[in-house]
């Protein structure tokens, strides 16, 4: 039963990020901290999205075009016993990001980009009792830069210098081995980043100034259990605190009123349930399916998504130390109206794939 749950989390995992916000990109995975013995793994995922809206009558109810720019990502993970009690990880991931690029036309934010990147490194100890019980933690660097341009508000430019802010992650777990039973609650802290930046708005002179962002806090509850033979049951409950999230240089907000270029009013809680079996001693498969509710917020008009719906299937090929998982998802995206001109989003939908290799050693 412990392979399947290695097999099964990793299928699941695998199907690439669809996540909340629009702008989260990754999200802590515990499983690596409860891999047997020494364990690396690399996963690689695609995501290809299309998305929407059509303006308001008072702006010629034009079409939009899809804004939504295909992405990719990479996670690498490290897992060391240190010893019986005693145990360490490294993970590497890319947590937020943004890919934002309306096609030209008549639409009003026709020709917008946005350009988010980040890189985080964690780095974890885990302590386990002989109760199996379990407690872990550790620090996260985070490395974030963005690039905006909005021709809207008077062809106005934004890009910021890269910065490198901490936080941290705790966490607890108990485990039942014999019904491959676990219940994992981890924090994430926020990380605030002060991005020094440079701003021009119809005219040549940019203002160097710098601001705030904060990439905001979490809380997650992983489980799974064995229901039979070969057959796991798992799911997680995540709480993003969203509402502290916003990006709001200072001469843009001169000029559009205090209004936020990127921003969310509500936190989001997403459920994700789903089922494993293993059919073979080399092969397992998952399927996962994922909601998050819409908020009913306006959204902004570079992140005009508002909660999804999704499935995924994967499915892992383990030969000998190494486990080769593929999977595939796809989501339903909320519909959403935008703060700027009440652009209406809706039909849209996105569609993710992703490998992961792991090594046992």
């Amino acid at each position: 039963m412990k392979n399947l749950i290695v097999m099964t989390v990793a299928a699941s995992a695998a199907a690439g990020s669809v996540s909340a916000g629009g702008i989260e990109r990754s999200t802590f995975n515990s499983a690596l901290l409860f891999e047997d013995g020494n364990y690396m793994e690399l996963s690689f995922g695609l995501v290809d999205s299309d998305v929407s809206g059509v303006s308001v009558p008072g702006f010629g109810s034009t079409p939009s075009g899809d804004m939504a720019s295909t992405f990719n990502s990479l996670t690498f993970g490290y897992k060391r016993q240190l010893s019986d009690n005693l145990s360490m990880a490294l993970i590497v991931d890319q947590p937020v990001g943004a890919n934002v690029a309306y096609p030209a036309g008549p639409y009003p934010f026709a020709g917008s980009t946005a350009d988010v990147e980040s890189l985080a490194v964690t780095g974890l100890l885990k302590y386990t009792t002989p109760d199996n019980l379990s407690f872990y933690g550790g620090l996260k660097a985070e490395r974030l830069k963005g690039e905006v341009f909005i021709p809207f508000f008077g062809n106005y430019s934004l890009s910021t210098d890269t910065d490198v802010s901490f936080g941290y992650v705790v966490g607890a777990a108990w485990e039942k081995p014999d019904i491959a039973a676990r219940v994992a609650l981890t924090y994430t802290s926020a990380i605030d980043h002060t991005l020094a930046s440079s701003e021009s708005a119809a005219g040549p002179v940019a203002l160097v100034s710098s601001f705030e962002s904060t990439v905001p806090q979490s809380l997650q509850l992983d489980f799974q259990t064995g229901v039979a033979a070969d057959t796991l049951v798992f799911g997680s409950v995540r709480w993003v605190d969203w509402s502290e999230f916003q990006v709001l240089p200072p001469l843009f907000a001169g000029g559009s009123g205090g209004l936020p270029i990127a921003a969310y009013d509500s936190d989001y809680i997403t459920y994700s349930l789903g089922i494993g079996r293993r059919f073979s001693e080399k092969w397992s498969g998952a399927i996962t399916l994922t909601h998050e509710p819409a908020s009913g917020d306006l959204m902004r008009n570079l992140g005009p998504i508002d909660g999804f719906s999704s499935i995924s299937v994967g499915a892992t090929y383990t030969m000998d130390n190494v486990k080769i998982t593929g999977g595939i998802r796809y989501a339903k995206l909320g519909d959403a109206t935008t703060t700027t001109i009440g652009s209406s989003f809706s039909g849209n939908d996105a569609v993710a794939v992703g490998l992961k290799v792991g090594y046992s050693f």
